[in-house]
């Protein structure tokens, strides 16, 4: 029997499977709001079966956002547009449904992609905040949050939160990854604080656990909590395996049920060996380190690879970003693949060569 499609229970949520679709940032909502391209896009990605479908970055804040065109869950209007995406899947899926609350930081007030990336320009334009005054290569250099910023902050992420469980989302993961607000925290390459949340791991730790807590203190008890950690920041000096593992332990004695282990995303200087399933050896290591479950991300695009994580207990999920962009049924190819069922919509089952559940 495929592992990579056993089910799998965090709390009261069970997940039929341990695929997941891995958020992307889409660029492509208005004032924070999800439109009909988030329908489509996360909607039809979900029809083939995965276990889970996240969303991608939410910003908890307009000033949170990578670019003006991110997504967002500080408004009412944020929370309508995302209720459309919710329930088409609700609707068409079998998928547990998770939102990434995210605050980009010193990272934030950027162009998307196709417009150049880079710090944004005029009316994109917005200011930044960081732990310390600090810029990224080329960006803007952000206000080093005061004790008013950090509490702001985090009421941001307790609101985003009620708005997640009014909509019925099935868990929440924390983006404390790629260079983002919470990975500046951790660092010591992007916080040099010299008060109580920068210095020693313990305080750069400080607000990121903060975060958490004030997170899991209104989500639901019954709901699974996670967080996405960039396990390495592949500069000497600063964030490591190391570190990661003790943050792994702290995030579980707290409650957390899952991290989301990528990498990397800080600082320019990196220097990553990328390869097929680069992260894995990560996920495993905290895994085994810290007895959490983890999730495996990057460059895992074959049924069989995706199997053997699962089956050797390196990771308990593999989630999938561009395999899904590429192919929206890898699902489906991957239960033939693996001798296994997926879930088949009615509308689309003539298309597919299992049989329908």
């Amino acid at each position: 029997m495929s592992k990579l499609f056993s089910p799998i229970s965090l709390r009261d949520v069970t997940f039929e499977n341990r695929i997941v679709i891995s958020p992307m940032c889409q660029y492509s909502a208005q004032d924070g709001t999800a439109n009909d391209w988030h329908v489509v896009n996360l909607g039809h990605m979900a029809l083939s079966g995965p276990g889970l479908a996240i969303f991608e970055a939410t910003a908890v804040s307009p000033e949170g956002r990578i670019t003006d065109r991110d997504l967002g869950l500080y408004s009412d209007e944020n929370e309508a547009g995302m209720a459309r995406v919710v329930a088409f899947i609700r609707t068409y899926a079998r998928a547990k449904i998770g939102v990434q609350l995210a605050h980009a930081g010193r990272k934030a007030s950027t162009m998307p992609p196709w417009d150049g990336g880079g710090a944004a320009t005029g009316e994109h334009r917005y200011p930044t905040v960081a732990p310390s005054a600090l810029a990224y290569e080329g960006y803007d250099v952000p206000h080093a949050l005061d004790d008013a910023g950090l509490e702001k902050i985090r009421r941001d992420f307790v609101l985003a939160t009620e708005r997640c469980e009014r909509l019925g989302i099935d868990t929440i993961e924390l983006h404390f990854a790629h260079g983002y607000l919470g990975h500046q925290f951790l660092s010591p390459l992007s916080n040099v604080r010299e008060d109580a949340y920068g210095g020693s791991l313990e305080n750069r730790m400080r607000f990121p656990l903060e975060l958490f807590d004030a997170v899991r203190a209104v989500w639901p008890e019954r709901k699974p909590l996670g967080v996405r950690i960039s396990a390495s920041d592949w500069v000497q000096g600063g964030w490591d395996l190391a570190q990661s593992i003790t943050f792994a332990h702290e995030l579980k004695a707290r409650g957390c049920d899952f991290i989301d282990v990528s990498s990397g995303g800080l600082s320019p200087e990196q220097k990553i060996a990328v390869g097929p399933g680069y992260q894995v050896p990560f996920a495993k290591s905290i895994r085994e380190a810290s007895g959490i479950a983890t999730m495996a991300v990057g460059a895992i695009t074959d049924p069989q690879q995706a199997e053997a994580i699962v089956a050797n207990g390196e990771a308990d999920f593999v989630a999938l970003a561009r395999g899904f962009i590429r192919e929206p049924r890898w699902v489906w190819d991957a239960a033939d693949a693996l001798g296994a069922e997926a879930f088949v919509p009615n509308q689309y089952a003539r298309g597919r060569k299992t049989r329908v559940r």
